[in-house]
């Protein structure tokens, strides 16, 4: 783990738990009047429990389990499933929002003179500190580069709790973001390379609709990409050519509605201008709904707690949601809460997770369920009244 000179106020890893270092979960909490033996109690699986939710998610926010040390050079990334998550649940009461726009926006690269705006670098936000990670007192800025999902998730957290973008010049963000973008139309995550595609085309354009300035990107060469990473079977790929996925459909209609080139629930229209075989697509995902109630990501793969949401979602732009199985979707869901708080990616496993407790919560907003806000698909966030998205 990379030590912080000035460590955030969040997302602190618990070290050290003797023998069973990395292997248990929960850990003492904090907070001495939690109460554990409640937290471990059974559940009831046809309810939705909101109070062992907030408590599982108040207890990352103090400190996470040994196993999130790993995770260090993605900490905004976690920090976003948290917040969105409290959000949600309607419980952002439970943070000091001033602190954690401050925490926030420490997470931002600048570049130290003028003539390092043409060094071709990123300068989005990393996913730890650039200003405090170091290594046996050097700056590790080598391993810690501004990245475009870290920035995607930077700014939902900013907008999540209502701060205005007006107060920072993010100008060189959107100027930066622009020499990611490849001549074929997909993206890098970051300056020093990487692999491109879908995710990180979704990323920039997240990024450029939150910001309301499409100057970071060529919409048009994104529009071409996506197209072309259309299956054969109606999904989409991470690439052209690559097999169907949830996440990667996901990302391609999200980016296509975001960038105003997919209208909500544009099944129901008579006609289309995008280059997509839309019946095939609808029914693709459709058929990711399995006999448990549950969605896959792929073909042939189990169901998963995080594909309710992205594939749910996509039939939500759709419009074609309607057309799932919402009562056994919910079975499915509720049967992944684990009796620690949030959820499991599958049934028959013990521990939640951040990642799949987010995207519980999020496909569990998408069937109306009581106790949760109302979400922004296309955005993933939680839908943000008078917040200009």
């Amino acid at each position: 783990m990379l030590p912080n000179k000035k460590p955030g106020p969040w997302l602190i890893v618990a070290r050290g738990r003797g023998s069973n270092t990395g292997s248990q979960f929960p850990w003492t909490p904090p907070n001495p009047s939690f109460n554990n033996t409640d937290l471990a109690s059974p559940m009831d699986p046809t309810i939705f429990d909101r109070e062992r939710h907030l408590a599982f998610l108040e207890r990352m926010l103090e400190r996470l389990p040994e196993d999130y040390e790993s995770q260090e050079i993605n900490r905004l990334t976690i920090a976003y499933f948290v917040i969105s998550s409290l959000a949600l649940l309607d419980a952002l009461d439970r943070v000091n929002k001033d602190q954690l726009v401050s925490w926030v926006l420490s997470f931002q690269f600048h570049p130290s003179n003028d003539s390092d705006l043409k060094n071709g670098q990123f300068y989005g936000f990393g996913g730890s500190t650039p200003a405090s990670a170091f290594i046996d007192d050097e700056p590790a800025s080598g391993n810690n580069c501004s990245h475009l999902a870290s920035t995607y998730c930077a700014l939902a957290i900013l907008k999540v709790v209502g701060y205005s973008f007006s107060d920072s010049n993010f100008e060189l963000i959107l100027v930066s973001m622009r020499e990611l973008q490849l001549p074929d139309g997909s993206f890098m995550p970051t300056h020093t390379g990487a692999e491109a595609d879908l995710r990180f085309i979704y990323c920039a354009v997240a990024i450029c609709f939150m910001l309301n300035n499409w100057t970071g990107m060529d919409k048009l060469k994104a529009r071409e990409y996506i197209l072309k990473c259309q299956s054969y079977d109606g999904g989409f790929g991470l690439v052209p050519g690559a097999e169907s996925h949830g996440g990667a459909t996901y990302c391609a209609v999200a980016a296509l509605h975001l960038m105003g080139y997919m209208e909500t629930g544009i099944i129901s229209k008579l006609s289309q201008t995008l280059a997509i075989d839309m019946p095939l697509l609808v029914e693709w995902s459709l058929q990711r709904q399995s006999v448990d109630g549950g969605f896959q990501g792929r073909a042939n793969k189990p169901s998963d707690t995080c594909y309710a949401f992205w594939v749910g979602g996509v039939l939500k732009l759709l419009g074609g949601y309607q057309f799932c199985n919402k009562e056994a979707l919910r079975s499915f869901l509720l049967s992944c809460q684990s009796k620690f708080g949030g959820f499991k990616k599958f049934p028959d496993i013990i521990y939640p997770d951040l990642y799949h407790s987010f995207y519980g919560f999020s496909a569990l907003s998408l069937l109306q369920e009581p106790g949760l806000k109302p979400l922004q698909v296309e955005l993933g966030i939680p839908y943000i009244s008078g917040a200009g998205i």
